[in-house]
């Protein structure tokens, strides 16, 4: 992590931010251009505490984030994004989100935890191969879920994407093999009257009624 980042703020100053779940819910967009105004680390930080708190088998917990800042975004789209790629690219201002948080988990975590006295029956701690679901990358995306609208109770732009040249990213910030990497958010303040959408914006969203299934499929 780069650092030193505050410790999170208050539960009663994050509270004072907030609004009606549903309109957080409900407003919450994918932002593709920022403004070059700074994030206060702190609210980062409390974002991501509050991301704690989403489900975890076990309470395994094995989340893990890399923040990057300052000259790191520039190592990170240079990896990412080359010089090369971004002639033409469609969202220029996508690059001047000022933070950049790759979101991450540690299955090994889950194999520690269910190899513990009362979860050892389970065998679910011999190896990955026993589990009927990777619970650790599940557990990280309610994870990123909750951290992305924590930001947008604290009225922060964020876009979750999947980048590209893994390796190069592993390489150039030292991320292990055995963490799986399940992609990144750029974090800022959004420019000023410019939010353009992606290609799939305009796709209609599915009603309930065709969600829910009831007593049969």
């Amino acid at each position: 992590m780069v650092g030193p980042w505050p410790k999170a703020l208050s539960s009663s100053a994050l509270a004072s931010k907030s609004v009606n779940f549903a309109d957080i819910v409900r407003s919450r967009r994918m932002s593709r251009s920022f403004s070059d105004q700074a994030v206060d680390p702190a609210v980062i930080t409390s974002c991501i505490e509050l991301a704690t708190r989403a489900p975890s088998a076990g309470k395994s917990q094995g989340w893990h984030v890399l923040i990057l800042e300052n000259e790191s975004t520039q190592r990170y789209w240079d990896v990412a994004l080359t010089p090369e790629r971004r002639e033409g690219f469609a969202f220029p201002l996508l690059l001047k989100a000022p933070v950049i948080v790759i979101s991450m988990c540690d299955p090994t975590a889950y194999l520690e935890r269910y190899s513990e006295p009362d979860k050892k029956a389970t065998g679910l701690g011999e190896s990955l191969e026993k589990w009927p679901a990777p619970y650790w990358t599940i557990d990280a995306s309610f994870a990123t879920m909750t951290f992305l609208l924590a930001l947008q109770d604290v009225k922060l732009g964020a876009l979750f994407f999947a980048h590209s040249n893994e390796a190069g990213l592993r390489q150039e910030f030292n991320i292990p093999d055995h963490i799986e990497i399940l992609g990144t958010i750029a974090i800022g303040h959004e420019a000023a009257g410019l939010n353009p959408q992606g290609r799939s914006a305009k796709r209609i969203r599915r009603s309930v009624e065709s969600v829910i299934h009831q007593k049969n499929w």
